[in-house]
């Protein structure tokens, strides 16, 4: 897939910076380790300086599980956000066509629709991180509404049901994070793969492109 089309994640630097202070302000550490637990370590020392951190650690064991979930905005094991989120990722839709009642979608047919709807190709696979155990378990958010992914995740793209609804070619589609429903999706995340929501973005930060906003 190429770079345009690919899904991004992206990091809030202002999420960042107000995580930062009020860690700070909390005598909390900040931890760089596993490449700032796929934020981007370069970058993240850098906003985290510049917003009156002084002390950056690696791997001499200051930071708590708490100062990580509180500095990048990741949802707890009981799902809750104690800070603004910093990783979102955001797909594209590539196309969007109708799907009768009765008929399945994706490899494997683990989906079949119930009744007539319309559904939407969109960017992101498992090559970028999205786990194939997400299929029929998550939804994502489109405008202002939250649809269902439905089927298998492929390498490159998923399919969502847009529920009667229909959706422009080029929309975004936000998986997790951000300021919307989705913001906390991450713990959804973790119930669905048995992976923590911290490990979840780790491996997206690893295998998306990263792209650094506001």
């Amino acid at each position: 897939m190429s770079g345009s089309a690919a899904p991004h994640v992206l990091l809030s630097r202002d999420a960042l910076a107000q995580n930062v202070r009020d860690l700070v302000s909390r005598g909390g550490a900040i931890d760089l380790r596993h490449d700032a637990y796929g934020h981007g370590a370069a970058e993240v020392a850098a906003i985290a300086e510049a917003a009156g951190a002084t002390l950056l650690t690696d791997a001499d064991g200051t930071a708590s599980m708490e100062d990580v979930l509180r500095l990048f905005g990741i949802p707890s094991a009981d799902g809750v956000l104690s800070s603004r989120p910093v990783m979102a990722l955001e797909g594209r839709v590539l196309s969007t066509k109708p799907l009768h009642a009765g008929e399945a979608v994706s490899y494997g047919y683990t989906h079949r629709a119930e009744r007539d709807t319309r559904v939407a190709l969109v960017t992101g696979g498992y090559a970028q991180g999205i786990l194939r155990a997400l299929g029929n378990r998550v939804r994502v958010q489109l405008g202002e509404q939250t649809h269902p992914i439905i089927g298998r995740i492929a390498m490159d793209v998923c399919v969502v049901d847009l529920e009667g609804g229909d959706a422009e070619v080029g929309a975004p589609v936000c998986f997790f994070g951000g300021t919307g429903a989705v913001r906390g999706a991450l713990a959804r995340w973790s119930a669905a793969t048995g992976l923590t929501a911290l490990e979840v973005a780790v491996v997206i930060g690893q295998k998306a492109e990263r792209k650094w906003v506001a």
